[in-house]
């Protein structure tokens, strides 16, 4: 039997956790008012950053030496993909961070009912928690 692909995502006591195999998170940066992708494909216990999109470059989001320019935004693929999970802080100077899975675009915020805190994203382990 196979086991779905799902991301969990936590902040305080509050997990959701969603079906996916892959997602795209976007954020606009808090000092340069940019906005960032990246692109994640969810492997086992693990996540891989398989694309990231900056819009811009400027204070702390200059893009690596083999990114391209492609329709007026810099593409690349990190040297380091691989990650057990994401750590996101919530800023009160940057906007809420974007989910979208399949196509479906939500607010993290949204989907989080208010919960306040660092939000973690991590692939779901058999437990069903992060």
């Amino acid at each position: 039997m196979s086991i779905a692909a799902a991301l969990c995502i936590a902040a305080g006591a509050l997990t959701v956790a969603l079906p996916a195999r892959s997602f795209t998170l976007s954020w606009e940066h808090s000092v340069e008012k940019l906005l960032w992708e990246e692109d994640y494909l969810i492997a086992g216990d693990w996540l891989f950053l398989s694309a990231a999109r900056i819009r811009g470059s400027g204070a702390g989001m200059e893009p690596p030496a083999d990114a391209v320019r492609i329709d007026g935004q810099w593409v690349y693929r990190p040297a380091d993909p691989w990650r057990r999970s994401l750590v996101l802080a919530a800023s009160e100077y940057g906007g809420d961070h974007l989910l979208c899975i399949e196509g479906r675009c939500r607010r993290l915020a949204g989907l989080l009912g208010g919960a306040r805190g660092p939000v973690t994203l991590a692939p779901c382990t058999a437990a069903g928690n992060h």
